[in-house]
């Protein structure tokens, strides 16, 4: 079933109306006509199955055929804080991240990150991944679209840590297992993930990290690429916590 993303207040008395790019998708791409349904999310956790009933160049209306508090969020909600990657890694970490469920994604740039952004430059990049993230949570059935953060200094995120029950930096260096970490930890509403660019962290960052709370981890044996990482870790945390198996 096709799914769309519309404003809360889009949705008044059981009846839904989509506007702006959408309309074209839904009429000339998909080609749908009164009586099809679709699934519409409200971005803050709801979805609706809707019956259309109205087409035109500027609007799609449709009934609520079916609403329920979506079970495909994930109790736990995480926040990828991605050092800054080389080329397009990015679009790709926003994207399959979304689809595993990530709750939002802070970009970072770190002592060995190699790429280095102007704010103007950064700003553009920003939108460009939080559109990657859109898109991906429509193809998978989200209910919220993650939110991508503009991006920081390591210094910001050391400063964040605090605000999450677990804060977890996965490094090459560490032999104490994630596996073992989110055994021994009973609340994980919030779980923050720093992952390094391809350089890695200097142990001087992990240290600042210790110092403010971070667990480093081990991911195995194997060194994994840092858009491998995000991946390997979310996917890892979620499957302990129950949302993915």
């Amino acid at each position: 079933m096709h799914h769309f993303f519309v404003k809360p207040t889009a949705i008044i008395d059981g009846e839904v109306t989509i506007t702006g790019q959408d309309v074209r998708h839904i009429t000339r791409s998909l080609r749908l006509d009164s009586g099809d349904k679709i699934s519409v999310a409200d971005g803050e956790g709801k979805k609706y199955i809707i019956e259309l009933v109205e087409l035109t160049e500027k609007s799609v209306k449709g009934k609520v055929h079916q609403d329920f508090v979506a079970k495909v969020e994930p109790d736990t909600k995480v926040t990828l804080v991605q050092g800054l990657p080389k080329s397009k890694k990015m679009d790709l970490i926003a994207q399959k991240t979304t689809e595993l469920g990530v709750e939002e994604i802070i970009p970072v740039e770190t002592e060995r990150s190699i790429v280095k952004l102007k704010p103007s430059k950064a700003k553009r990049r920003q939108k460009r991944w939080q559109k990657i993230a859109k898109e991906a949570a429509k193809q998978s059935g989200r209910a919220k679209i993650p939110e991508v953060k503009e991006l920081v200094g390591f210094e910001e995120i050391i400063s964040l840590a605090k605000e999450y029950d677990l804060a977890l930096i996965p490094w090459e260096e560490e032999e104490g297992s994630l596996k073992e970490v989110i055994a021994g930890n009973n609340k994980m509403e919030r779980v923050m993930i720093v992952i390094g660019p391809e350089g890695g962290f200097s142990k001087q960052e992990v240290e600042r990290a210790k110092e403010a709370g971070i667990k480093p981890v081990s991911l195995g044996s194997r060194i994994l690429r840092t858009e491998t990482a995000g991946l390997a870790t979310l996917s890892m945390l979620l499957y302990q916590t129950g949302d993915l198996g």
